[in-house]
């Protein structure tokens, strides 16, 4: 993902494409990015719908696990299927392979030994901030931020898991239907956390006067990333017939696949919240999907209560103007 003069990305692309690696089409995974910062900005995006991927699958697999009762080995099987179908990446890959691996020293998965605090290195966290300066929502990003965070007050965790109560983790339905559901859930959450990647490249680049192309970016994410999924080549498709498209979820093809997939995406949040199973980042996702696809928001309110509280006053929507209500 390089960035900064054109010239020097033109002395250094053939050495760069020979030593890249290569999509199933051949194709070098290295592309210009634009002038500056601009290639450092895309990995840092990349490493945040990374953060997105890792929290979404583990929700998942918390969900089937606490609320299922299933094995490290049956997970295994059910991330081992999905990974030949929409859902096939890098990540359901390696999450498959976790789920098989059983500790020398004392016989269980290694997966349940494991201490359950999340570290980070940073690039989720910027990506946050950075959102925030520039105005792009990118709610499944933050919340995967944020469950890594909570996740380190493993202490206090302890602490309340005794004094806090909530329902049973425990689903009394048919198991398959869970279990189908869950894999569509993923994946129109998988959707939407790279729509509000994707954009927040589109407000940094006008921000930043990076020039982005969103296909070009996801061509090269094919392969020799960790967010390398086979989704990658349908989100190149969408801006190869749109390449204005301003949010992924209004490709047809996409738009399509979300509508496939509510009923089934809706269901499992509601029985994590059923069942009091966090899922902050799948739930983000859901909640982002319903904001923006609402013609009016609650913001109103908002504005209304603002201009109540400081005067800062609001727009109307039947005429034009800044107004003040002596309230």
């Amino acid at each position: 993902m390089p960035g900064g003069p054109p010239e020097a990305w033109e002395a250094l692309a053939p050495i760069l494409r020979a030593i890249a690696a290569k999509a199933d089409d051949g194709e070098p995974c290295v592309e210009y990015m634009g002038p500056g910062g601009a290639g450092h900005f895309v990995k840092m995006v990349h490493n945040g719908i990374e953060y997105g991927d890792m929290q979404l699958i583990a929700e998942v697999y918390d969900l089937l696990s606490r609320g299922l009762g299933l094995t490290a080995g049956e997970l295994h099987g059910v991330f081992r299927e999905w990974n030949q179908g929409v859902l096939k990446s890098y990540l359901i890959e390696i999450t498959a392979a976790v789920l098989a691996k059983v500790d020398p020293d004392t016989g269980k998965p290694l997966v349940d030994v494991i201490l359950d605090e999340a570290q980070q290195k940073g690039t989720g966290k910027w990506t946050s901030q950075n959102a925030l300066d520039i105005g792009a929502p990118i709610p499944t990003i933050n919340a995967a931020v944020e469950s890594r965070i909570i996740s380190a007050l493993k202490a206090e965790r302890v602490i309340a898991s005794r004094l806090l109560h909530g329902p049973s983790p425990h689903y009394g339905g048919d198991r398959q239907k869970l279990i189908d559901a869950a894999r569509d859930a993923l994946y129109a959450s998988k959707i939407t956390s790279y729509a509000q990647g994707i954009g927040l490249l589109r407000f940094a680049s006008a921000e930043y006067a990076y020039a982005l192309k969103p296909g070009d970016i996801a061509k090269i994410w094919r392969a020799g990333c960790i967010i390398r999924a086979s989704l990658l080549g349908d989100i190149m498709g969408a801006y190869r017939r749109n390449p204005d498209l301003v949010n992924l979820l209004l490709d047809d093809a996409f738009r399509e696949a979300i509508h496939e997939r509510q009923a089934a995406w809706r269901y499992v949040v509601q029985a994590a919240i059923g069942m009091g199973v966090p899922a902050l980042a799948m739930s983000a996702s859901l909640a982002y999907f319903d904001a923006y696809r609402s013609e009016r928001l609650p913001a109103s309110l908002t504005q209304a209560q603002r201009d109540y509280f400081g005067a800062h006053t609001y727009r109307r929507v039947d005429q034009p103007g800044t107004f003040h209500t002596e309230w």
